[in-house]
């Protein structure tokens, strides 16, 4: 029971004798009170250096305390400036602390002065400036937001006799307006000092883009091809009448190769225009020419657009005239002065018969319908050509 009692009571003594060996053998580790005495910070060496040689006890402690500083200098250590200290930075002047408050100059502050750019004027500052001398090319509204709007100025205006000049509108008002090229605008400037009118110009169809409402490029390609076969031609506005009637590109035709004239001017569309041209100087001009010793002078035409039915009668369907995409033929009048009708001739007029009847024939290779006199009554007086284009690519030619 005794051992027992002994063995419990070490643990709580172990814990005890530890600390109190700790404490006396550190208790021997304190310098004498003469050596911490003794130690003393450098600047109190450095501001007293007299004192600390006497202290010593040495023969030097009767000398001026000048020599002691003179001899003591080139012993103590240059002091190291502290990093992002003034001194290390070389500021000599103390900065003052920023309260926190950015103070804008009078005038404001000048970027562009400041990166060594000039003065640019803005458009708001244009336009400005443009309603103080009167001088704004657009209609100005003040007072938006009251009761009492009011227009500002007026937009400079130009008379509409000198626009239609501009755009060479011709004489009587008609016609299709054409746009004067750069060099014929400069000359009327330079001649007469002339000031170009900001108007909206009709751009040629011909230069603007499909995609910009422009003329696709089968129409562009076909009247280079009339310009090639020597045809005199002009574009004219688009024929629009419902969703029967129209040309959306038409053009008035007035001429063809060889000086032969269209009376009156036909408004058809160019592929109407080509099959026709064609067919006068391949086929027409050389049998002429091979029965009469004469080319041809004018061909007059009966009908070219008309918005109308086949043979005009009711319920019958729409004419390929309706489109544009046909023309009748009524005379043929040639150089020698001799006018030949399309008619049914007599029985002794053997060169008009034979050319009618070349002319029947030979006109099938160019055009899709062929009609004339002979074919029924409603073609007894002309000749009638289209393009009537056919699922089963029949061409009907009344011969």
């Amino acid at each position: 029971m005794g051992i027992a009692f002994v063995s419990r009571l070490r643990r709580p003594l172990g814990l005890f004798l530890v600390p109190a060996m700790l404490a006396a053998c550190s208790g021997g580790m304190t310098p004498p009170d003469d050596i911490v005495g003794a130690i003393r910070p450098s600047e109190e060496v450095s501001q007293h250096p007299a004192a600390d040689i006497g202290d010593t006890g040495g023969d030097l402690a009767d000398y001026p305390v000048e020599a002691d500083t003179a001899m003591a200098a080139p012993a103590q250590k240059k002091r190291l400036p502290m990093i992002d200290s003034d001194e290390a930075m070389g500021i000599t002047e103390p900065v003052q602390a920023s309260s926190g408050v950015l103070t804008v100059p009078e005038g404001g502050v000048n970027m562009d002065a400041g990166l060594g750019v000039g003065r640019v004027e803005g458009l708001a500052e244009a336009q400005a400036g443009e309603i103080a001398e009167g001088n704004a090319t657009q209609v100005v509204v003040g007072g938006i937001g009251s009761e009492t709007p009011q227009q500002v100025g007026q937009p400079a205006t130009i008379p509409m006799s000198e626009a239609g000049v501009e755009l060479g509108e011709a004489p009587d008002g008609g016609g299709y307006l054409q746009v004067p090229d750069k060099a014929t605008t400069r000359r009327r400037q330079a001649s007469g000092g002339e000031q170009v009118a900001f108007l909206p110009r009709l751009n040629n169809p011909m230069q603007t883009p499909e995609t910009m409402g422009g003329m696709p490029a089968s129409e562009k390609a076909c009247r280079q091809r009339l310009a090639k076969l020597g045809v005199k031609f002009r574009d004219v506005p688009r024929i629009s009448r419902g969703r029967s009637c129209g040309i959306a590109w038409p053009i008035e035709l007035s001429g063809l190769s060889g000086g032969i004239q269209i009376k009156p001017a036909a408004q058809v569309n160019c592929q109407i225009t080509e099959a026709f041209a064609r067919w006068v100087k391949h086929e027409l001009v050389p049998s002429s020419r091979a029965r009469y010793l004469s080319g041809v002078s004018a061909i007059h035409q009966m009908s070219s657009y008309s918005c109308r039915t086949m043979n005009s009668q009711r319920g019958a369907a729409m004419s390929e005239h309706a489109k544009g995409n046909a023309i009748d033929v009524g005379k043929i009048v040639l150089k020698n002065g001799k006018a030949i009708a399309i008619e049914k001739k007599g029985f002794f007029a053997f060169r008009e018969k034979g050319l009618l009847k070349s002319v029947r024939s030979d006109s099938c290779k160019y055009f899709s319908t062929v009609l004339g006199p002979g074919s029924d009554r409603y073609h007894k007086d002309h000749f009638h050509f289209d393009l009537r284009v056919r699922k089963s690519g029949y061409r009907h030619c009344s011969l």
